[in-house]
């Protein structure tokens, strides 16, 4: 799950360990649909900053709340505001999530592109820009080898 540090970063998260953090404003259909229909309570995810001097991944957190509607697609002072976006039949899906550690140095997107192992990642796929993508367990267990 990818956040730029500017607007979310796993320091924002570390710094409330105790309380989960609803992963909101996401605005594309497939990530939603990982939200609602892939992710469960316990399961773990790599926290990604985006958009900085070096992006990489910088931590893991947990699914601390499945799927529920995003209310800041409802609220018309949000910047995440969907004027199509109806209650009663949401368009948009978030998961909270919890701090579970931050990795001892960030590994970078450019790391992560030098090794051959992850050459199917999909964040690591030409043109990728979800904020949301699937990681396999073999993927996870040789990025974890990595820290």
């Amino acid at each position: 799950m990818k956040s730029e540090p500017s607007e979310f970063s796993i320091n924002d998260l570390k710094n409330n360990p105790d309380k989960t953090e609803p992963w909101d404003g996401v605005r594309n259909y497939q990530a939603r649909n990982m939200m609602r229909d892939d992710m469960k309570k316990g399961d773990q995810v790599f926290f990604y900053h985006s958009n900085c001097d070096e992006p990489g991944i910088v931590g893991i957190m947990t699914i601390h709340k499945e799927g529920y509607p995003d209310p800041t697609a409802f609220d018309p002072n949000d910047k995440h505001y969907d004027p199509k976006s109806d209650p009663d039949n949401p368009r948009w899906i978030l998961v909270d999530v919890k701090y579970k550690r931050k990795f001892k140095r960030t590994i970078s997107l450019k790391e992560l592109r030098n090794h051959k192992q992850l050459k199917d990642m999909k964040i690591l796929q030409r043109g990728n820009r979800l904020s949301i993508t699937p990681v396999t367990k073999k993927e996870w267990d040789y990025i974890l080898g990595l820290e």
